[in-house]
């Protein structure tokens, strides 16, 4: 009996006092250190917000395209005889320069003809005069008479009939020239469907040119954009006072500009994408207004437009990159507290926008990236917050 009791009660008496010992240790721990210290400010950069008198700018893209692109056709039937050796891709076009001849030997033929038919009509009307002259001489004390006895039916009909074959002359005159193939202006093949001993009928296509005297660019505009160049719907330009417009794109490796004119505006909003598309002109693009580089515009680059709008004095200006999605910007007030404002932009570029409302001068707004933003946040300013608050000009 003692030696089950010792069996049985030895691994209680050695439970219970582990769990005593562990009572006691947890009693007696130290209490741990409290951490008082607040959270640590973010780091940001900011800058003033600034006035100035600015010149806005507006950018935007276009295509370049011909404004007379033709396509060429033949108006006559023949077998082509000779091609010029400038109606190829590329080619030079000058104005009234066979480009193609047809075949011309019938339509010779048939101007012969229609002048043999010439000369026998003016024959006609001569006899028919004498013969309404014989009439009118013999029926002259005949007050009676009718128009047929003094011939003239038969009369109108002879010069009628020389009317008709002049017609019929000019028409033949006409087709003998359709069978050279010119333009009447300087500019270039795109491209040929025609080629020497090719059999062609009326309305056969020969080929595609457009004129290089001018090229336009299609560029689109935005409610804001319009705004900022201050130009009403349906605009157009006087010669007087043209809107010039600056054209850019890399070719060849370097950054090329041009010159350009805004002429005028549509008179319609593209109900697809809502906005409204401008017209600018470039003349002589080929020739006297070549880039810094002597390089054309050529139909079909896409190029980037900037056209100066409006000024604006005094204007309220932030960095580009103090404004965040939204028209919000970060601005942290007195106390060194984010604070998150909604702002109303009047025009924005690359590196500034102007701003209608929301901020004032003085303001500091933060240019660099801040993650989690909450309102209220403590925040620490770095940068040049305190450079001169009354700022730069310039143009936008």
């Amino acid at each position: 009996m003692k030696k089950r009791f010792v069996t049985v009660g030895s691994p209680l008496l050695i439970l219970f006092i582990g769990i005593g010992a562990f009572v006691m240790l947890d009693v007696a721990k130290p209490e741990p250190e409290k951490n008082e210290q607040a959270a640590r400010p973010v780091s940001v950069y900011v800058e003033r917000v600034k006035q100035s008198n600015v010149s806005l700018r507006v950018a935007t893209q276009g295509e370049v395209r011909a404004r007379t692109d033709v396509t060429l056709a033949a108006q006559v039937a023949g077998r082509v005889v000779s091609v010029s050796s400038e109606f190829t891709e590329g080619g030079t076009v000058v104005p009234g320069e066979t480009l193609i001849s047809i075949e011309d030997t019938d339509y010779q033929l048939a101007v012969s003809q229609a002048r043999a038919s010439v000369a026998k009509a003016e024959v006609e009307v001569q006899e028919a005069l004498a013969t309404a002259n014989v009439a009118r001489k013999q029926l002259r004390n005949i007050s009676t008479a009718s128009s047929l006895a003094l011939k003239k039916p038969q009369l109108a009909r002879a010069r009628a009939q020389l009317e008709a074959a002049r017609a019929s002359l000019s028409l033949a005159q006409l087709n003998l020239d359709r069978t050279k193939i010119t333009l009447p202006f300087d500019g270039r093949v795109v491209e040929t469907n025609v080629a020497i001993g090719q059999y062609v009928s009326p309305g056969t296509p020969l080929g595609r040119a457009f004129a290089t005297s001018v090229v336009e660019v299609r560029i689109p505009l935005d409610d804001g954009q319009l705004a900022s160049l201050d130009l009403p719907i349906g605009f157009t330009a006087s010669k007087d006072n043209p809107v010039l417009v600056n054209l850019s794109a890399e070719v060849a490796g370097k950054v090329q500009y041009w010159r350009g004119e805004l002429v005028r505006l549509d008179a319609s909003i593209d109900s697809s994408t809502r906005t409204l598309f401008g017209q600018v002109e470039v003349k002589s693009p080929y020739v006297d207004n070549v880039s810094q580089h002597n390089m054309p515009l050529a139909v079909g680059l896409y190029v980037n437009a900037e056209i100066e709008g409006r000024s604006i004095n005094d204007a309220t200006v932030i960095s580009r990159d103090a404004l965040r999605a939204g028209d919000n910007v970060f601005v942290i007030d007195e106390r060194d507290r984010l604070d998150i404002r909604h702002v109303g932009v009047v025009h924005s570029s690359t590196t500034r926008a102007v701003i209608a409302s929301g901020v004032e001068l003085g303001d500091r707004v933060i240019v660099s990236s801040i993650r989690n933003p909450i309102p209220g946040m403590k925040l620490s300013a770095l940068g040049s917050e305190e450079k001169n608050i009354v700022a730069f000009g310039g143009e936008f």
